[in-house]
């Protein structure tokens, strides 16, 4: 899939990722003027607080530039998928955000702070849930074992002098004019990204081995088939192999986690063992390492079927991650004409049309749907959301009605019920959806979806300051840092603020401020606030 993004943003998003190098150099570097010791411990270089200072702010800017998937029940399958298997590692205290992008390429990253990316393209190219668990269980392993903060160690030696040949060749590309100006920007950059790829690649092959080994383990832990991560190896050298002739791109996933005939038979002998034995780990099954416990005992894991929404999820995924509502449906049409469509498929055309404004298509699909699956959450919420939009508003909120009842506190029920409501834009609307978002405030300090729906529902419930508070959090938490103080320093001005409010505001204010002035020391400005 082609990225809508402008070249200004490719130039934007170098220059930001330069910033962010310089910054972590800064913070990696001791306090003389030398490499650390060649001894010294990778725990050392940032602590835990600047490592998730780090995460957020790639996540930031990935959001401001459209790369994240935004959708709440897409995100409610990651995090559950995530959270088990995060639970199931060798470092279950360790914090994990989990997010989805929508580009189609199969890949997958892990960063600082436990911040683990995975593209749409990887869940489509899977054929099971445990297949996606296991290229996640493996990322999340880089993180407990401290491959990517050993990593940043790695990048203060050589990845400014990477990104600084990487911009020299965007201004050479740009120079070039021309209508092949903007294709020679992009090759540029996956050049230079290509060379820092295999760098890398070669850096840490061992970690990929050790990533392997512990990943395996994860999996197993968290109930999953402990061979799933073989499967989808044999996946991408399948997809590999089809590109020699021709029928797809090389999988991004392929330029850092290189698939041998070696490394697969090495993960069906590791998934062999790991389903053998009484201290094995299985499927169903978790085998506890505690020494206070008689050995060999395995304890049957709570939940050895997955998710339950993985064929859902996945369909979900493909609507979403396509050019257009008007292309997923054709996708599915092309499907539709190699056999008859599943249930699950049948799902995801009537999210299709429902998005393409097709309500009533939508409906009849959905209400079909639901008479085989009575109870489930994602065919409700849809068919709830259908009804709203086909102008069927009172059955439409008895049924999400039902479901807030049920799941106050469910973010997938809350965002979707009052983005529901936020559509019909009136008084009664705007102070409902208030209401059925306050239990979720709480949590969703750096929730962008959230604050921008709550701030929505400010500004029709006539609350002016609320919602100016949650628009700019929700700008701050986009990537757009300097928006959010303009906005801040606009907001507090006005005469209706109160003491509560103004101390509110003064705080952020003070907590968004040294994150600009770097910005700004860097030479990145908020290309919007240029404009003016």
């Amino acid at each position: 899939m082609q990225h809508r993004h402008q070249e200004p943003h490719l130039r934007r998003i170098v220059l930001l990722t330069t910033a962010l190098t310089f910054a972590l150099a800064s913070v990696c570097a001791p306090a003389q003027d030398s490499l650390p010791d060649i001894g010294s411990s990778a725990g050392e270089l940032l602590t835990p607080g600047q490592q998730e200072e780090y995460g957020a702010m790639l996540l930031a800017q990935l959001r401001h530039y459209d790369y994240i998937l935004e959708d709440p029940l897409i995100d409610s399958w990651l995090d559950a998928l995530g959270s088990r298997l995060g639970a199931s590692s060798d470092r279950p205290t360790q914090p994990f955000t989990f997010f989805m992008l929508r580009e189609r390429q199969i890949n997958a990253f892990a960063t600082l702070g436990g911040y683990i990316g995975v593209n749409a393209g990887l869940v489509l190219a899977a054929d099971r849930e445990d297949e996606v668990a296991g290229v996640m269980a493996h990322e999340i392993s880089h993180v407990t074992q401290q491959h990517v903060l050993r990593g940043a160690e790695r990048a203060q030696k050589d990845q400014l002098p990477l990104l600084l040949g990487m911009l020299g060749a965007i201004v050479a590309a740009q120079a070039a004019g021309g209508s092949s100006s903007g294709e020679a920007t992009q090759a540029a950059i996956m050049s230079a990204m290509g060379l820092a790829q295999q760098r890398q690649i070669n850096y840490t092959r061992s970690n990929e081995h050790e990533a392997d080994r512990i990943g395996m383990q994860t999996l197993a832990r968290a109930g999953y088939d402990a061979g799933a991560m073989a499967d989808f190896f044999l996946v991408m050298q399948a997809r590999s192999r089809a590109n020699a002739a021709g029928a797809y791109d090389i999988p991004d996933y392929l330029m850092t986690h290189p698939v041998t005939t070696t490394r697969i038979s090495e993960a069906k002998e590791r998934a062999e063992r790991l389903g053998a034995g009484g201290r094995s780990f299985r499927a169903g099954s978790i085998a506890t390492d505690n020494p206070l416990l008689p050995n060999g005992l395995t304890i049957q894991a709570s939940d050895a079927q997955g998710t339950g929404h993985f064929d859902l999820a996945r369909e979900r995924l493909r609507v979403f991650s396509a050019e257009s509502p008007t292309a997923a449906i054709r996708e599915y049409e092309q499907i539709a004409a190699r056999g008859q469509l599943d249930e699950a498929q049948r799902y995801g055309l009537a999210i299709a049309r429902l998005r393409a404004g097709q309500t009533s298509a939508s409906v009849k699909l959905l209400q079909a749907l639901l008479n085989d699956r009575p109870t489930d959450l994602w065919i409700n919420l849809g068919l709830a959301e259908a009804e709203s939009r086909s102008g069927r508003k009172a059955t439409a909120d008895t049924r999400f009605e039902a479901l807030v009842q049920r799941l106050p506190r469910n973010r997938a029920v809350v965002l979707t019920y009052a983005s529901a409501l936020l559509e019909r834009d009136d008084l009664e609307s705007g102070k409902r959806a208030q209401a059925v978002l306050r239990p979720l405030a709480g949590q969703s300090g750096s929730d962008p979806e959230f604050q921008r729906s709550f701030a929505r529902a400010s500004e029709i419930a006539g609350e002016p300051i609320r919602a100016g508070e949650a628009y700019a959090e929700a700008a701050f938490l986009s990537g757009r840092a300097e928006q959010a103080l303009v906005q801040l320093n606009v907001l507090k001005k006005r005469p209706e603020v109160d003491y509560y409010a103004r101390a509110r505001i003064e705080a952020r204010i003070a907590r968004i401020t040294p994150t600009v002035l770097e910005l700004h020391r860097q030479g990145i400005r908020d290309e919007v606030l240029e404009r003016r």
